[in-house]
């Protein structure tokens, strides 16, 4: 594990859901009633799981929006589990996502992150879903880039792609660009088939499993932080 050069850094990139966003705790709250309504017995950790590799597979397909994807894990969930969703508990997932709570770190951690550097998101969602999280944030960016403008969703380059390119636009270099993330599936390994410099905000450090995100078998970060907090205050005593 290598060292980021936050003295050289202009911007900063993060993943939201799951980075900034706590969206286990959403996806659980969203998905528990719908599989104790249908008589599963299932623990929050398999529950995870399940969500982990359904999203991953759909999102590896061609395109869809984001709000598809969701009520296709709740189908693919009841497939498994041997339950037929209803039509509301299909969409239940999507409708709650704009009320998922930012980790209790994120937005001092931002506010003090955007003194210095300029700020850009790169997430797996539509446009319409970022902008309710977006007032939860409270810090404007200066960059968003969805899955739903790069027809394509993490860990496929293209999100990044078009990301670097709108930043090399405004004068940011991909050496001058950081991106901060929780995911090392969807999010540290492209970053380093691309070249880009990544820092990973362990939220689950010291608890087992993957949680909502697949696992890969390796990847390489050049800082890992167990907190968004624990970024701010190093970065910006660098």
């Amino acid at each position: 594990m290598g060292a980021v050069d936050f003295a050289a850094t202009q911007a900063l990139t993060f993943d939201c859901y799951g980075t900034l966003i706590d969206w286990e705790t959403g996806i659980l709250a969203a998905l528990r009633p719908i599989v104790r309504a249908h008589h599963v017995q299932l623990d929050d950790d398999a529950l995870l799981e399940h969500y982990a590799r359904l999203e991953s597979a759909l999102e590896a397909r061609p395109y869809r929006p984001y709000r598809q994807i969701l009520a296709d894990v709740v189908h693919g969930l009841g497939a498994e589990l041997g339950f037929a969703p209803s039509e509301a508990e299909a969409t239940a997932l999507a409708d709650s996502l704009g009320g998922w709570p930012p980790f209790p770190d994120t937005v001092q951690a931002l506010q003090d992150l955007s003194r210095r550097f300029r700020l850009g998101i790169i997430s797996n969602t539509d446009d319409d879903l970022f902008a309710q999280t977006a007032q939860r944030l409270e810090v404007p960016f200066t960059w968003v880039t969805t899955a739903q403008q790069a027809h394509a969703y993490k860990p496929s380059l293209a999100p990044f792609e078009l990301a670097l390119a709108r930043l090399a636009a405004a004068g940011v270099e991909r050496t001058a660009v950081v991106h901060v993330a929780q995911s090392l599936f969807h999010d540290h390994v492209p970053a380093h088939q691309l070249g880009l410099a990544s820092v990973w905000v362990n939220r689950r450090h010291g608890r087992f499993g993957g949680g909502a995100t697949p696992q890969p078998t390796t990847v390489d970060v050049q800082l890992e932080v167990p907190s968004l907090g624990a970024l701010a205050e190093l970065a910006l005593r660098s």
